[in-house]
């Protein structure tokens, strides 16, 4: 059994009526959250585990550009439950950076939450090519 099923991680707070979310500070950026990451943050909660999507499936969504959901997920303060942004790839399904990381350490993190959630990556940590279909994810549910 791996580590991350014998002690999965905690869920944190996360608000969801607009009264709590007005004046919600990033842990990680002591700023307030926007509304845009807060979208971004609502979509990617809804991807289940054992499936992913990407960047452009969320932008495409929120009608905005990859980049910007790239940005939003790098200072998500909700990860990795309940709002599970090491799901979210590039659009080639390559394993990519993760907490604004493109090295070793948060990267390899994001590899083993994927590997527990049954994801299954190649040597070159894309999504391995026969299973890429199963796995997507894009029904977004996009609040008005």
């Amino acid at each position: 059994m791996s580590l991350a099923r014998a002690f999965p991680p905690a869920v944190k707070y996360f608000p969801t009526q607009s009264g709590e979310r007005s004046d919600f500070i990033n842990s990680k950026t002591s700023r307030r959250v926007t509304e845009f990451q807060f979208r971004v943050y609502d979509l990617c909660a809804q991807i289940p585990a054992g499936r992913i999507s990407t960047y452009k499936m969320i932008s495409d969504a929120l009608k905005s550009s990859p980049r910007a959901v790239g940005q939003a997920l790098r200072n998500n303060p909700f990860d990795p439950l309940p709002v599970p942004c090491h799901r979210v790839l590039a659009s080639d399904l390559y394993l990519g950076g993760f907490s604004g990381d493109w090295g070793c350490g948060k990267v390899s993190n994001k590899r083993s939450l994927l590997n527990s959630e049954g994801i299954d990556l190649d040597e070159n940590d894309y999504v391995v090519v026969d299973k890429r279909s199963q796995y997507l994810f894009n029904d977004f549910v996009v609040p008005i």
